[in-house]
């Protein structure tokens, strides 16, 4: 019988994504069929999946942890916020509709039984799940309807493990206190805890721990220390990414505006991960660097909003000037589609209908669409003849003359736009940057040599994360913790 354990957070980005990939690749080790479960996921960092839909990038690394291709199963609820208060809904890897949070929140209960049919299916073809939660179990506002913590849990019947940060202090009163404000029907699904992101000698947090055992009732599954290689792997939140992208390298600075709506910004991890790229997340109210080789605009949810916040910023100042001086801009999907002549939005999809100007660097116009178009494809790079593999995510039809120099090529179609000059170029292929091959040659023209194996530096990331969990969690102890899931 297929076993289940739910992985809880005292708040957000305590470490459960990263936790539970390497609790995953851990048991795939010992023989196990094992998948990654998140009822409620809320990302503009998505994934594509084989069987035709998005998932969190999250559960896509988890599922790369798990030995398994990633499928919508894995995450069949996914909010892609877009504005402040509203969010495109995507149930089961399609896109559902858009609703304002109040809405969500009344609604979300619905959602439930294809939460529960996802689950069942994932359950029929694995040994263990191990499942992720959503923010905190603790946020008693949230609780009625809730299908992302508790209420899902409870609905499952799946036994949790709760795990708080001491990174960012107060772990013992995050713990107690989430026991505190529970009802004693959920406090009765938790059967043990674990503390995230120790630093220094864990000796000193012994009387902490048994603190926190003596005051639940729960015992402990582990102190894990602060793992030094979660860099390496593709980073889930946009909060990680002013961090992530000082790569410490010289020569080649790729400048990247960190804009509002950002999204699908994995195309950042490999030339973060590289010795030869110095990659800057330059944030609101800092101009764009003169000495910057490359200018890249990478993904939004909401391009027309977030190319007005561009514009509010007096980027699109510095872009013309930086262009003006010979260098280099590369557009990918979203800024892809703010570099040309026009956006149109005839149906109001991203906000009120009408038409906005681009920044103009590119001979072509988008026109917004509700069509969401969602692939994997493997292509080449003909000017240097490497091949290249990447994903199709977005909304919209790009046309006009740069597309004749389309700079890319799929399935014998060319893809995307270039200027006149070839410096100024666009695609609407993500994740094209995991090609080394191609990484490399792309960087060539800045003069910036890479030997870096992408890929198989994110396997060892797992590898040792597997060790590291191995060796500081008690994985027998969660297996027995672990629930029977019983027959859908």
């Amino acid at each position: 019988m297929t076993k289940a354990i739910m992985i809880q957070g005292t708040g957000s980005n305590v470490g459960k994504s990263m936790i539970v990939a390497g609790i995953l690749r851990a048991f795939a080790r010992r023989g196990m069929k094992v998948r990654p479960f998140k009822p409620q996921n809320m990302s503009n960092n998505a994934a594509v999946t084989e069987d035709g839909g998005e998932i969190g990038r999250a559960q896509a690394l988890q599922a790369r942890a798990a030995g398994v291709a990633p499928h919508t199963d894995m995450n069949p609820i996914l909010l892609k916020p877009q504005s402040a208060t509203g969010a495109q809904i995507v149930v089961q890897g399609q896109v559902a509709g858009v609703q304002e949070a109040a809405a969500f929140g009344r609604n979300k209960a619905a959602l439930l039984p294809a939460v529960l049919q996802s689950f069942n299916r994932l359950a029929a073809h694995c040994d263990l799940i191990v499942i992720e939660g959503a923010g905190s179990p603790a946020e008693t506002n949230l609780r009625d309807g809730d299908i992302a913590n508790m209420g899902f849990a409870r609905a499952a019947q799946v036994p949790v493990v709760l795990m708080g940060d001491i990174d960012r202090g107060g772990v013992i009163a995050q713990i107690v206190g989430t026991q505190a404000v529970l009802d004693p029907t959920d406090n009765a699904l938790i059967r043990g805890f674990a503390v995230n992101k120790f630093r220094g000698d864990r000796a000193l947090f012994d009387a902490g721990r048994d603190d926190i055992a003596t005051r639940t009732g729960w015992p402990s599954l582990g102190v894990i220390p602060w793992f030094d290689r979660a860099h390496r792997l593709p980073a889930e939140d946009v909060m990680d990414l002013p961090a992530r992208a000082r790569s410490g390298g010289v020569g080649c600075v790729v400048a990247v505006p960190r804009l509002p709506r950002i999204a699908n910004f994995d195309d950042l991890d490999p030339l973060a991960a590289e010795p030869g790229v110095d990659l800057r997340m330059i944030m609101p109210g800092t101009p764009l660097p003169a000495e910057a080789d490359l200018v890249l605009l990478v993904g939004s949810k909401s391009t027309i909003s977030d190319l007005a916040a561009l514009r509010a910023e007096g980027w699109d100042i510095d872009l013309a000037a930086h262009v003006r001086r010979g260098g280099h801009v590369l557009g990918l999907c979203g800024g892809y589609q703010m570099l040309g002549r026009s956006l149109a939005d005839p149906d109001g999809i991203e906000g009120a209908a009408g038409v906005v100007p681009g920044l103009g660097h590119l001979a072509v116009d988008t026109v917004m669409a509700s069509l969401k178009h969602l692939a994997l494809k493997s292509g080449t790079h003909p000017e240097s003849g490497s091949a290249l593999s990447g994903y199709e995510i977005h909304i919209g039809q790009t046309s006009g003359e740069d597309c004749a120099r389309g700079w890319l090529e799929f399935g014998g179609i060319p893809e995307g736009a270039a200027s006149r000059n070839g410096r100024v170029q666009g695609s609407y292929m993500h994740g094209i940057f995991s090609s080394d091959t191609f990484r490399s040659a792309y960087l060539a023209r800045f003069g910036a040599s890479s030997e870096l194996d992408f890929e198989s530096g994110v396997e060892e990331a797992l590898e040792a994360l597997a060790d590291h969990v191995e060796r500081y969690m008690d994985l027998d102890l969660l297996w027995s913790l672990a629930g029977d899931i019983a027959p859908a």
